[in-house]
């Protein structure tokens, strides 16, 4: 297949008619390709967003609701498809796709629909004197870009806020992932976005990525993805005063206390530790266990770990797939010679491994479950983000040691706390140093409230009407009585 851009309406390809391959995970096998788009294309994009801002932002709330309800019910219409992109761009299980990310890319089109239609405005009234109000106007042309993980989960969880309050959006997708956020696009004209209001380019980070977020007429940048990349897109952006939200990475604990409720601990760990391969950002890739269970909890969680088979992708039984390519392959199997390197025994797992009995997918970039032990808490696999299925474990004697272990990181992300006791559950998660906290729970997710981390992180905070408000500028009205 060939993915297009859309500039002002049009599908199209880059205008140096340059090409990336598309390569589908699961075989290790090239099955399409993307624009290799580049300034021009961003040139392009931003013009036809500038002219067409005046009249979107003008366009009443209602009318912007209705494009994203009907782009939401083409998701809806499209969902098989849309998850069988998914999981043949990705290497994620079909069953994961059609579950997860194309409900929740539907949900999040129709959430921003419906909350745009309720952000009100704050006013102030100075009794005998003055009433103040603030206004909440978009910003302009705004760029979003979106990594390969979660495609068109996070994809649309960013430009739905966008487009609903009212300006022009210039997104890029990750190209090692674009076939979903392209297949959207096809769809953008049958919602009712006038041409030039969204626009979406193909192409490389260094390329594209770079040439928007340095375009003078981008007012703010959405940007989720690694840590090293936002802090090259903060050292561009601050000299320009543009509005700025990161999603960086995270290096999650799991806090587990003996009082907890160790089959659903087990189990969600399980589940946190190696969901999408471990390949999201608020994945739990340290594992800390009150020492009175760590023998059992870490024997428990071993022996369920080495039950998980790598299957087909496709297969709706399969629970766990492919990484993503084999450049990240190579990084994760890196990772975990290192850990070795630093004194750490894999109790699980340790290297690459393909479907048993389907040899068509023998060069997929599988990679096993893998469980480390033994690893102090500052070696650098304790401390760097790895971002595969890989995890280590580690014991500690109390909450104070456990609060330190956690917060032990540049990066502050997310943690979630196994407990019983209410108390030390408030104590615990007001202590750690995470934009998140799940108590005897993981990745259940509100659409109404703020999303980010902390420290290295990021900055800024998604979801809710923290988006909206990120996509808009306040400002204050005073008259005098």
């Amino acid at each position: 297949m060939k993915v297009l851009n859309l500039i002002n309406g049009v599908l199209s390809p880059a205008s140096s008619n340059k090409w990336l391959d598309l390569t589908n995970p699961s075989l290790g096998k090239v099955y399409g390709q993307l624009p290799r788009s580049g300034s021009d294309e961003v040139e392009l994009s931003v013009s036809a967003a500038s002219s067409a801002f005046k009249s979107w932002a003008a366009t009443p709330v209602g009318e912007r609701a209705a494009c994203m309800s009907r782009l939401a019910d083409l998701v809806q219409k499209n969902a098989d498809m849309l998850a069988e992109a998914e999981s043949r761009d990705n290497g994620k299980p079909i069953s994961l796709a059609a579950t997860v990310d194309i409900p929740r890319a539907e949900k999040n089109l129709r959430f921003y629909a419906s909350a745009i239609q309720h952000f009100a405005s704050e006013s102030h009234l100075m009794e005998g004197v003055a009433l103040n109000y603030t206004l909440r106007k978009p910003l302009g042309v705004v760029a979003c870009i979106s990594p390969w993980n979660l495609p068109l989960y996070l994809f649309t969880w960013k430009i739905a806020p966008a487009l609903v309050s009212g300006n022009c959006v210039v997104a890029k997708p990750s190209e090692i992932t674009p076939v979903t956020a392209y297949l959207l696009s096809t769809w953008v004209k049958e919602a009712g976005f006038p041409d030039g209001v969204f626009n979406i380019i193909h192409g490389l980070g260094s390329e594209v990525g770079d040439a928007l977020v340095r375009h003078p007429k981008i007012s703010a940048v959405s940007f989720t993805g690694g840590t090293t990349t936002g802090a090259h897109i903060a050292s561009v952006t601050a000299p320009k005063f543009k509005k700025l939200s990161l999603e960086l990475g995270g290096k999650n604990a799991a806090i587990i206390f003996s009082d907890c409720d160790f089959n659903d601990a087990l189990s969600t760990t399980l589940l946190s530790s190696f969901a999408n391969q471990g390949q999201i950002c608020l994945c739990g890739s340290r594992i800390l266990v009150e020492k009175s269970i760590y023998p059992r909890f870490r024997d428990a969680l071993v022996a369920k770990a080495k039950k998980m088979k790598v299957g087909d992708p496709m297969d709706p039984s399969t629970k766990m797939g492919a990484v993503v390519s084999s450049d990240h392959r190579d990084k994760i199997l890196a990772s975990i010679e290192l850990a070795k390197s630093e004194g750490g025994k894999i109790l699980c797992g340790g290297g690459t491994t393909s479907p048993e009995g389907l040899p068509h997918l023998e060069n997929g970039y599988y990679i096993q479950p893998t469980i480390i032990e033994g690893l102090s808490p500052n070696c650098r696999v304790n401390q760097e983000e790895i971002f595969g299925p890989v995890v280590t474990i580690q014991p500690f004697e109390n909450e104070e040691e456990a609060l330190e272990m956690a917060n032990n990181s540049v990066y502050g992300l997310a943690a979630t706390v196994w407990t019983n006791d209410l108390k030390r559950a408030h104590r615990v998660s007001s202590e750690l140093e995470t934009g998140i906290v799940w108590v005897n729970c993981w990745l259940i997710r509100d659409l109404r409230t703020p999303f980010g981390g902390v420290k290295s992180s990021g900055v800024g905070r998604e979801g809710g009407f923290e988006a909206l408000q990120f996509f808009t500028e306040p400002q204050n009205v005073c008259i005098k009585l």
